[in-house]
């Protein structure tokens, strides 16, 4: 059978692989506006700049969507062993750390954070400060364990501090957000680099213990961040939309050119190569969401102010990140009855990507699940578990990234949205309340769910 797609594909790819578009993009949001941290001039600049593009590629009812949410700002921050030895140890703060001073305490390291660890050493965690590192995968555990999660299991175990102890060497301090729905920390949380983490476990088993001294003066405060939206209007059902986005904030320590600026790029590529080539049946909304890196609060705020519109999504496709990944794949959240659909996609496109069927709750497409909708993202299906690498560190920089990861990610991307929006037989309807419940209780996810009910109890009570 012909393949009706052929002659736009073959317009999109060359398109996208002749032209330095999505580099020049990407430059010019990580050199320009730095890391585009929620708060930061950059941040600003960088919406505005998306504006502007998605107005040049030929999208129409662009708009900025602002939202309040509580900012937290980078302070000094000392950390210094005061026994058995006195020495000041270079760290940073995590984001959504409250303002510390002078405390006291010693250390308890738990190492990579398996979750079982926290209940069976409770008592030994309680009133110090848990050392714990960035594995995504401890040993035992096939599931990955998100920092936030030992960060909350840490709280509930009694801890008064968190030290994160970046696991690869030579990378330093490595950040993340540990706040909840965006408010501070009840507890300070530092990073420290795995060199330095290395050195404190050799004082404590030389020495039994070691006690240190924080002192940080990060600030908490009310700020504006903006969602960009812009839209090419479907030309037979305009009402159905295929939603594409990512998350354009960083981390303030570094560019955040891997995560999240390739993917910002990427869908850039995207928006720019649709509007110039292909008119569609159905509407390709483009969204790039603010202020993500400390609670996915863009998207949270987005679908709060769309409820009544999100049965209109036929599919959102999440891009955090995509074009620096390691491998571009589609990951469908858990819709088994989309499989063989996009793998006769696959074949049609004649092109080399893994299909998985998983879910996490690290990106932007949470919040849409939550409510239902059909998710998926451009992410690595073929992985590996050690981790981040220099994500989350003041090395994600421009030189991480290749063009050809950009025009990889924009062009799996693309050809995927010309056929979501042109499929006349879809086979996946929102899921309901009941189904959401259901997909988030299924037996594999049991450990994460009891936590997330246990933490969600423990904030409501203090």
């Amino acid at each position: 059978m012909t393949n009706p797609h052929i002659p736009l594909d073959q317009k999109i790819l060359g398109d996208i692989y002749s032209s330095h578009e999505a580099m020049d993009n990407l430059e010019i949001l990580c050199d320009d506006f730095g890391s585009r941290f929620g708060g930061t001039k950059g941040e600003k600049l960088a919406a505005d700049f998306i504006a502007a593009k998605f107005a040049e590629y030929g999208l129409t009812n662009i708009h900025l969507e602002p939202f309040d949410y509580i900012g937290w700002e980078r302070g000094e921050v000392t950390l210094k062993i005061i026994s058995p030895i006195e020495k000041e140890i270079p760290c940073i703060t995590l984001p959504q750390s409250p303002p510390i001073e002078n405390l006291e305490g010693e250390i308890f390291n738990i190492g990579p954070g398996a979750p079982k660890d926290f209940d069976a050493k409770s008592e030994q965690i309680k009133n110090k400060f848990l050392m714990t590192n960035s594995e995504l995968y401890p040993k035992g555990i096939k599931r990955w364990v998100h920092r936030s999660e030992k960060f909350g299991r840490s709280l509930m175990a009694g801890a008064i501090g968190f030290i994160f102890v970046n696991h690869y060497p030579g990378y330093g301090p490595a950040t993340g957000g540990i706040g909840q729905e965006g408010e501070a920390a009840p507890i300070p949380g530092i990073s420290i680099a795995k060199e330095d983490g290395d050195f404190i476990q050799r004082l404590i088993k030389k020495h039994g213990s070691v006690k240190i001294r924080l002192t940080s003066s990060d600030k908490v405060s009310p700020k504006i961040s903006w969602n960009i939206v812009g839209d090419l209007p479907g030309t037979e059902k305009p009402d159905e939309i295929i939603l594409m986005g990512s998350h354009y904030d960083g981390h303030d320590i570094s560019q955040g050119a891997s995560d999240p600026a390739s993917g910002v790029a990427s869908v850039l590529e995207v928006a720019r190569v649709l509007g110039k080539h292909a008119r569609l049946p159905r509407t390709i909304r483009f969204a790039m969401w603010g202020v993500e890196e400390i609670g996915l609060l863009g998207s949270q705020a987005y679908v709060r102010a769309h409820a009544d519109e999100l049965s209109q999504i036929r599919f959102y496709l999440n891009m955090d990140a995509a074009g620096g990944m390691p491998s571009k794949d589609i990951n469908l959240h858990a819709w088994d009855n989309l499989q063989e659909t996009f793998e006769g996609y696959r074949a049609e496109m004649a092109q080399d990507f893994a299909i998985g069927q998983s879910f996490h709750s690290a990106s932007d497409h949470y919040p849409f699940l939550l409510e239902g909708v059909i998710t998926g993202g451009v992410e690595p299906v073929r992985q590996t578990s050690s981790g981040r690498g220099y994500g989350h560190t003041k090395y994600d920089t421009v030189d991480k990234v290749t063009i050809r990861g950009l025009r990889d990610a924009a062009s799996l991307a693309a050809r995927i949205a010309l056929r979501v929006a042109n499929e006349d037989n879809w086979l996946a309807t929102p899921r309901d309340a009941s189904a959401v419940n259901e997909l988030l209780n299924q037996p594999n996810r049991a450990e994460i769910q009891a936590y997330l009910k246990k933490i969600t109890v423990f904030h409501t009570t203090k």
